[in-house]
């Protein structure tokens, strides 16, 4: 049984959705950025089922949206790196990651 587009981008419009939610409405630094993540696969998801909707005769292959894919992964990973770090210093520092007491201009 093959799935539709239409199933795909529902698919994505709700993981997105509900990262967008996670990242908004949490307060702990982890949290928001595992909702960043989500979102972040929702559009791999949409993007990879559009690649494969839609065939460019001049490329030999359904690999257009599996390619930008892999930078999306590629950055997400470089990002989730870079903000682990930043959330350990900044514990480090004020023994708190609640997003509503970190204020990096108070001393």
């Amino acid at each position: 049984m093959l799935l539709s587009l239409n199933s795909f981008l529902i698919l994505g419009a709700v993981l997105f959705s509900i990262g967008l939610f996670g990242a908004l409405s949490k307060r702990n630094a982890v949290s928001v950025l595992m909702g960043i993540e989500i979102m972040l696969n929702a559009v791999n998801i949409t993007l990879v089922a559009f690649g494969s909707s839609v065939v460019n005769p001049q490329f030999s292959g359904r690999l257009t949206g599996q390619i930008f894919a892999v930078f999306i992964i590629t950055v997400a990973a470089a990002e989730a790196a870079v903000a682990l770090a930043m959330i350990i210093a900044i514990y480090r520092q004020r023994s708190t990651v609640d997003v509503g007491d970190i204020n990096m201009m108070k001393w």
